[in-house]
């Protein structure tokens, strides 16, 4: 299967990141990394209409938000809640990048390096408590996390090797199994991605202006062509969550390159004929704490 998503905003991102559809409030929530900004926005038919944006850090990795519309950010070191919690140990070159919530409403969230890859980046999940549990600490660019409609697999990319990996996931004991190579991608890097009803993978892949589908034993299952090489990161939108919003940047390209891919850094949506899952809101921390 191939479809053409088609820009729906006005708007271009230097880094557009992180996309988040808040069913109770009908709002689209995503982030400008590089700009350390989180933009809220609604579905206005094919169109995503601006509704407010803030900056919040030097850089911003992600935001979800909780049950009642409190978002949760991750800024470029700490997580930017009442009490803060830092991840990143201060005066290191590294920052959070992509995060997301599991079946439990417990954040995850990784990390990348400021300068060359040394295979020491970290995946970590944010326990109630404000504890933190080291899922991974071998990574070089910790990117994308979905879950399978079940709750019981937890789906994460590393982009810089090109690797979609796999474990097993138990939110309500937070046992966590051993990751495999699930697929691994070698014309363009694996950014974000989101998992289907029907539990099928859908996988931005940076510098190759698509994202890819694939069925849950990984075997090729559909292609987004998207009129921006470097589209970043995709999520279900709309209230039938029905719509795939795609979002793309302007980082890291050339002015001929600019040129020639003017919607670059623009949102998209595409039309692909399946729904998404609903997405857990963040459960905060345990009651009675600040």
């Amino acid at each position: 299967m191939r479809w053409t998503a088609t820009v729906a905003s006005a708007e271009s991102f230097t880094l557009g990141e992180g996309p988040l559809w808040d069913a109770p409030r009908e709002r689209l929530l995503w982030v400008d990394v590089d700009a350390g900004t989180v933009h809220e926005g609604r579905l206005d038919r094919d169109r995503v209409v601006v509704t407010g944006s803030r900056r919040h850090d030097r850089t911003v990795g992600a935001v979800v938000c909780s049950a009642a519309g409190e978002l949760l950010v991750a800024g470029a070191q700490t997580l930017l809640t009442n009490p803060q919690t830092r991840i990143v140990p201060a005066g290191e070159r590294r920052r959070l990048n992509d995060g997301a919530c599991d079946p439990a409403g417990v954040f995850l969230v990784g990390t990348l390096a400021l300068d060359d890859p040394r295979g020491t980046e970290i995946l970590v999940r944010v326990e109630r408590d404000g504890s933190l549990t080291t899922l991974d600490d071998d990574l070089n660019l910790s990117n994308g996390l979905a879950w399978s409609p079940d709750g019981t697999l937890l789906y994460s990319i590393d982009s810089v090797p090109g690797l979609v990996r796999v474990r097993s996931y138990d939110a309500a004991t937070g046992a966590v199994g051993p990751r495999r190579e699930w697929l691994r991608i070698a014309d363009g890097l694996p950014d974000g991605l989101c998992v289907d009803a029907e539990g099928h993978l859908w996988i931005a892949i940076w510098g190759a202006g698509e994202v890819r589908r694939f069925t849950p034993d990984a075997r090729p299952a559909g292609v987004v062509t998207v009129p921006a090489p470097h589209t970043t990161s995709v999520a279900f939108a709309g209230p039938g969550l029905n719509r795939l919003l795609i979002t793309t940047a302007t980082a890291h390209l050339s002015a001929s390159r600019l040129a020639a891919y003017p919607l670059s850094g623009r949102l998209f949506l595409a039309d692909v004929g399946v729904a998404g899952l609903p997405v857990t809101p963040w459960a905060g921390p345990t009651p009675g704490e600040t």
